[in-house]
């Protein structure tokens, strides 16, 4: 089911750029959603790949900011229909699966850049209006996550992800089942 965030106007002091965002992740899409609004885009949204494509159609975004890892298939899938409704598109790629390999992938596709999650709206919006002739490498942050914090997440979502079943998750991590219900057990670590 696709979602519309905004109205088809944009407010006094917005510039009218159309953002599509894709994520099956319904409560940090919609926090996307609204901060990408605050910061003057027309947002739309979808949760899977054949919703993205169909609003890609409609909308003919000038931005859009895609999950890498859809419960349907890849972020990458809906780049072609992006591309399609309006060549110049400017399209980020976001993923918890952060390597080198996934992010080649995404600029060959045709993204702009590839942000870890969690990124931050002001990331986002960064990435989306960056000068592809001014390209460098952005300065560090000011506040990088704990190791242990984004260890700790990245169990969590693949925890999630194979249906809160320890054995399996264990497995696709590579670690013993008993390590991963220790931890498991155990609160965040604190940012």
């Amino acid at each position: 089911m696709q979602e519309h965030v905004t109205t088809d106007r944009a407010g006094p002091g917005q510039d009218n750029s159309r953002l599509l965002i894709v994520d099956d992740d319904e409560p940090f899409r919609l926090r996307l959603a609204r901060a990408m609004e605050r910061r003057g885009f027309i947002v739309e949204t979808a949760g899977s790949i054949a919703e993205g494509a169909a609003v890609a159609q409609r909308l003919k975004p000038t931005h859009a900011v895609l999950d890498l890892r859809l419960t349907d298939g890849s972020g990458l899938d809906i780049v072609g229909a992006l591309r399609e409704a309006r060549p110049e598109c400017r399209i980020v790629m976001l993923t918890a699966y952060g390597n080198i390999a996934t992010a080649v992938a995404a600029v060959k596709a045709g993204a702009l850049d590839y942000l870890s999650k969690p990124a931050d709206a002001d990331a986002v919006e960064a990435a989306l209006r960056a000068d592809p002739a001014q390209a460098s490498l952005p300065p560090p942050p000011e506040n990088p996550m704990p190791a242990d914090r984004v260890r700790w997440e990245h169990i969590q979502r693949v925890f999630e992800q194979c249906g809160r079943n320890v054995s399996e998750t264990a497995r696709r991590l590579k670690m013993h089942r008993r390590t991963l219900q220790r931890i498991l057990a155990k609160h965040a670590p604190r940012a």
